[in-house]
Order: C-alpha cells, then sequence, then structure tokens
C-alpha cells in the first residue's frame, strides 16, 4: 500500500453518511475530505490525492496539492520539535508533513524555524509513515536560469536551500541560484531562511555568487564613509592616523576634529573594515577583498 501513498489514484465511493464519502482502492479504504457527499453516488470514481491525516486515517483530497510524490514545491514550517524535526504546512488537509531531523542540519542552529519555507517532496516508508524529503542541491541547479554579468551589484532576496558549512545555497526568483561563501556572510544561515543579498559574481555553471554583507554606506554614516574612501584610495590601503595623531593634523586632512576621527574609526573597527597599530589606519584583509 505504501506505492498508493502520496500520489494520485482514481477510487470509488463505497460509502457515504451526512458528512463523508468513502472510496477504497485495492482494498484500503480512504475517507474523502474535501467533497460534498450530495455530490456522489455509491459506486461513482472519484480521483484524489492519497494520504494518512493526523488523525492516522487513510484520506483522500480531490483538490490535488502541489506537493506530492515525485513533486516538489515550497512549504512553510508550522513547528520544531528537536527530538523529531520540523513540521511543514504543505497544503494537505489536516495534516502537516515532518521532515526528519536525519535529513536536516546536524546543527540545530541552522534548521529551521517556524515561518521558514522548505522546498520538498513526500515519500512513504515501509511502515506506511509519510516524510517530507527536501531537494537535493543538484536537482535544483539542472533548473536554474543562468545568471549573467549584467546583474552584479544587483539586490536580491530568495531561501536558503542548503545550508553548508561550505556555503549556502539560495533560491531566487525567477529560477536563479545564488551561493554565500562564509567569508561573505556573517552567520551561517538557516535552511529556510529569507535572506537579502547582493550579486558580486558570477560561477562558471551560471550561479550567482551573493554577499550578504550591507554595503559601506549602509552602515557607516558620514565621517566613517569618507574615512573609508581615503582608504580605498590610499597608497597600501593605509593612513598614518590614529588615535594619537595630532588634532590638528586630522583636521586638515579630513576635516573633522579628532574626537569625530576616533568615533568614525570606531564604528569602523565594529563593522572589521580598518585595523589600527602604531603607524596608522589600515583596511583589513576582508575589507580589501570585499566589495563594500
Amino acid at each position: 500500500m505504501e506505492h498508493i501513498l502520496g500520489t494520485i489514484v482514481t477510487a470509488m465511493i463505497t460509502d457515504k453518511n451526512e458528512r463523508f464519502l468513502f472510496a477504497q482502492k485495492e482494498g484500503v479504504t480512504f475517507k474523502v475530505m474535501d467533497e460534498e457527499v450530495a455530490n456522489y453516488e455509491i459506486g461513482d470514481m472519484i480521483e484524489g490525492f492519497a494520504y494518512i491525516n493526523k488523525q492516522d486515517e487513510h484520506a483522500l483530497m480531490t483538490t490535488i496539492p502541489s506537493v506530492h510524490e515525485g513533486t516538489y514545491d515550497w512549504g512553510e514550517v508550522v513547528a520544531v520539535q528537536r527530538e523529531l524535526g520540523v513540521f511543514v504546512d504543505v497544503g494537505w488537509i489536516g495534516k502537516d508533513l515532518v521532515v526528519s531531523l536525519d535529513d536536516l542540519p546536524a546543527f540545530t542552529t541552522v534548521w529551521p524555524r517556524k515561518g521558514d519555507h522548505l522546498y520538498l517532496t513526500t515519500t512513504t516508508d515501509d511502515k506506511h509513515r509519510m516524510w517530507g524529503k527536501l531537494s537535493p542541491i543538484e536537482n535544483l541547479l539542472e533548473k536554474i536560469t543562468p545568471g549573467s554579468e549584467e546583474m552584479h551589484n544587483e539586490d536580491v532576496s530568495g531561501t536558503i536551500v542548503s545550508a553548508l558549512k561550505a556555503g549556502s545555497y539560495v533560491a531566487l526568483k525567477d529560477d536563479y541560484m545564488g551561493f554565500v561563501h562564509p567569508k561573505e556572510r556573517d552567520a551561517e544561515p538557516r535552511l529556510g531562511q529569507q535572506v537579502d543579498g547582493r550579486v558580486i559574481g558570477l560561477r562558471n555553471d551560471g550561479v550567482l555568487y551573493l554577499s550578504l554583507f550591507p554595503r559601506a554606506h549602509e552602515v557607516l554614516d558620514e565621517d566613517a564613509s569618507m574615512i573609508y574612501e581615503v582608504l580605498k584610495r590610499s597608497e597600501d590601503y593605509h593612513i598614518p592616523y590614529h588615535d594619537k595623531s595630532n588634532p590638528d593634523d586630522i583636521r586638515a586632512l579630513f576635516g573633522i576634529s579628532k574626537g569625530q576621527f576616533k568615533r568614525a574609526v570606531g564604528r569602523l573597527l565594529k563593522e572589521d573594515i580598518v585595523k589600527q597599530d602604531q603607524t596608522g589606519t589600515y583596511l583589513t584583509e576582508s575589507a580589501r577583498k570585499r566589495e563594500l
């Protein structure tokens, strides 16, 4: 019977009462979840999606859901149980689909949370239990729309479909796919998390390289942005000014007080954009490689 569950079947109406129809397929009786009793008579044939609902009943939906065996679509996480996995609403009447902890990331810190979205299908085990099955990233990569060089620096939004220490894949609109290297994120995003980023490159297979870091002007105030721009244009990304420098020298170059300079540099230090030592202030290696 496990080959019936999760699939579209045609069954015969064998019984009905004031509330429900009952249809039979290969000796299994299914409760029809979404049809009016008056519309059918015993002996009529009915087509629907076969599954087991929350009450452990065999059920049939004539409204075919987008997630069924062999067909993938998005579902919304509605609950998380650390000892079992995550429960996903995929549009089945009276049933959420469980993605087992065995199919989730090893670290629960990057498990999906309530409200996140997963791209999945369903599978049935030899005990007739139905599970959510996440789409392998290889399958998703086969169907992407290749990105282009013209998309460089575009703002994008998408959903994490593969959360790995080596990097995160992001499903974007119009079937584009993004990849975020660990150096382009503050922390590893959750599987199913919605993220905002920008395009910083293009992989040979059409996957877009993304950064989740904001641009400098989005996180820095006017003084910090000015100092950052001076550093970008300076030889070796270095200026001979630090918190011990002469206030007059600072004002002569930047047109701001020493106090303003120190606050601005403090912001740059916090964002890991600069470092300071006795020789002055300089851009960090990561800031030189990032497109700020």
